[in-house]
C-alpha cells in the first residue's frame, strides 16, 4: 500500500514539474515575444523618422521666410530627438554605434539653436546653408541604408532577438545581416567631417470641421450592401457583413466587410446618402498591364460614376502595380485644396483597390472666392532665388491655425529636388513649402 501511496506522490510530482516547466516556457516565449514586438517598432520608427528628416531637411532648404524656417527647424530638432530614442531602445548598446548617435545630436543642436534665434535679425548665413546641404545629403544616405536594412529584414523575417544573442555572445564570425547593416551606416557616417555642422552646428484639411457635404436620402442596410458589392465588384452576399456605427461617432456609417480567401474588402459607407467615405481593398496585384496614365484614366472615371464632380487630379505615383492618385476640386479656376479625394488603382486590371473621400466629404461647398491683392509677379519675389518655378496656379489651402487661405501655388525644382510652394497672395506670406515625392527606389538585396 505504501508503495503505490509513494508511487502516487512521485507521479503528482512528475506532473507538477511538467507544469511548472510549460508554464515557464509559456512565461519565457510571451517575454521574448513582447522584445522582439518592441525591437521591430523601434526600428522601423527609426527607418521612417529617418526618412521624414531627410525630406524635411529639404523643405528647409527651399524656405524663404522666418515664419515658415523657425517651425520647421524646430521640426528637425523634434524628429532627431525621436529618432535618438528609437535607436535607444534596439539591442545595439554592444556594438559601436556612436558615430550616428553624434550625427543625430548634431543635426538636433544646429536645428535647434538656428530655430530659437531671430532669423530676421541674423539670417542664414551662406555657410549654414552649405552644411543644410551637407546634412541633406548625409541623412539621404544613412536613411537608405536603412531602408537596405529594412527590406531584408521584411523579405527574410529577420529577428532582433537574434542580434541581441550575437552580440552578447560577441561571436567575431557571427554572420547576421542586421548587424552588417547598421555597420554599413555607421563606416558611412564616420566619413563625414566632424566641421560640417560649424559652432551652432500642403494644404489639405488639418482639422476635423464635421461631415459638411453629404446629400440624399439614408439608406437601409440592405440597399447598404447592394451598395457595398457594386464598389467591391463582387456578387456573394453571403460574404459580405455589415456593422453600424454606434453612438458618438462623428457621421452615423455603415462598415461593411467582405472575404473570400483571395479578395478582402473594409469600407465605411455614409448612412446619409450611402457616400463612401473609405475604400480598401486587398488582394494580389498581378504583373503590370496597363501604365501609370491609363490607372488614372481608371481613376476619373470611377470618381465620375460615383458623381464627383470638377475634379482635377495634381499626383500620382506608383508604388509596386499600384497607382496612387490625388484629386482636388476645382471651382473656376481656383484649386481646393481641402476637397481632395485619393484612388488608389491596381495596374494589372484597372481595378479600384482604395478610396479616401474623408477631406472631400468634410469640407467641400461652394466658396466666395477673393480676388487676389497681389499680383504673381509681386508673390514670385517671396520664393527662394533658386528655386527654378515652372508651374502657376491659383489655390486654397489651409494654413497651420486652419484658416482657409488664397495662395499663389508654384511648382519649381532646386537642384534635384521639386517643390510646391504656397504664397499667401493677400499678405505675400510664404504660407507652405512641400518638396514632392521622387519615384521609390527599390530597395533589392545586393551580393
Amino acid at each position: 500500500m505504501l508503495r503505490w501511496i509513494l508511487i502516487g506522490v512521485l507521479a503528482l510530482g512528475v506532473v507538477g514539474t511538467g507544469v511548472w516547466g510549460y508554464q515557464e516556457h509559456q512565461e519565457k516565449n510571451a517575454i521574448l515575444i513582447q522584445a522582439e514586438n518592441t525591437y521591430q517598432r523601434a526600428f522601423h520608427d527609426l527607418t521612417y523618422r529617418t526618412e521624414l528628416l531627410h525630406d524635411k531637411i529639404g523643405t528647409v532648404m527651399a524656405m524663404n521666410s522666418r515664419e515658415q524656417l523657425s517651425p520647421q527647424l524646430a521640426e528637425v530638432w523634434r524628429i532627431t530627438s525621436e529618432a535618438h530614442t528609437d535607436v535607444g531602445q534596439l539591442p545595439l548598446t554592444l556594438m559601436p554605434f556612436n558615430k550616428t548617435q553624434d550625427f543625430l545630436t548634431s543635426i538636433g543642436e544646429f536645428s535647434y539653436k538656428t530655430a530659437v534665434r531671430d532669423l530676421d535679425k541674423k539670417p542664414l548665413s551662406a555657410d549654414e546653408i552649405g552644411q543644410l546641404e551637407k546634412l541633406y545629403e548625409q541623412s539621404g544616405e544613412i536613411k537608405d541604408e536603412l531602408r537596405q536594412v529594412q527590406y531584408m529584414v521584411l523579405e527574410e523575417n529577420l529577428r532582433w532577438m537574434d542580434v541581441e544573442l550575437a552580440l552578447a555572445s560577441k561571436d567575431e564570425v557571427s554572420d547576421n545581416k542586421i548587424i552588417d547593416g547598421f555597420k554599413t551606416v555607421e563606416k558611412n557616417v564616420e566619413g563625414y567631417e566632424e566641421g560640417n555642422l560649424g559652432p551652432t552646428a500642403t494644404g489639405t484639411s488639418q482639422e476635423e470641421h464635421g461631415f459638411s457635404y453629404l446629400t440624399g436620402e439614408d439608406l437601409s442596410e440592405e440597399q447598404a450592401i447592394e451598395k457595398a458589392k457594386n464598389l467591391f465588384e463582387v456578387t456573394n452576399e453571403e460574404r459580405i457583413t455589415i456593422a453600424t456605427s454606434g453612438k458618438g461617432a462623428d457621421v452615423p456609417t455603415y462598415s461593411v466587410s467582405y472575404e473570400n480567401g483571395e479578395k478582402s474588402g473594409y469600407m465605411d459607407l455614409s448612412v446619409k446618402g450611402g457616400h463612401p467615405i473609405n475604400l480598401l481593398v486587398e488582394r494580389k496585384v498581378e504583373s503590370k498591364e496597363i501604365s501609370l496614365f491609363e490607372g488614372l484614366e481608371k481613376a476619373v472615371a470611377f470618381l465620375e460614376n460615383q458623381d464627383y464632380q470638377d475634379m482635377e487630379p495634381f499626383q500620382s505615383n506608383q508604388y509596386g502595380n499600384i497607382g496612387v492618385y490625388s484629386f482636388l476640386y476645382k471651382q473656376g479656376d481656383v484649386r481646393i485644396y481641402p476637397d481632395s479625394v485619393q484612388v488608389k488603382v491596381a495596374l494589372d486590371n484597372g481595378d479600384m483597390l482604395g478610396l479616401s473621400a474623408r477631406d472631400f466629404l468634410m469640407n467641400h461647398k461652394e466658396r466666395e472666392l477673393p480676388e487676389p491683392s497681389l499680383a504673381s509677379d509681386e508673390a514670385k519675389q517671396k520664393v527662394n532665388k533658386d528655386v527654378n518655378i515652372q508651374e502657376e496656379y491659383l489655390s486654397i489651402i489651409e494654413n497651420d491655425v486652419n484658416e482657409e487661405v488664397l495662395c499663389y501655388e508654384y511648382i519649381g525644382t532646386m537642384g534635384e529636388n521639386t517643390y510646391r510652394i504656397f504664397i499667401n497672395a493677400e499678405s505675400g506670406a510664404e504660407e507652405r513649402v512641400d518638396r514632392l515625392k521622387q519615384a521609390e527606389a527599390k530597395y533589392e538585396q545586393t551580393t
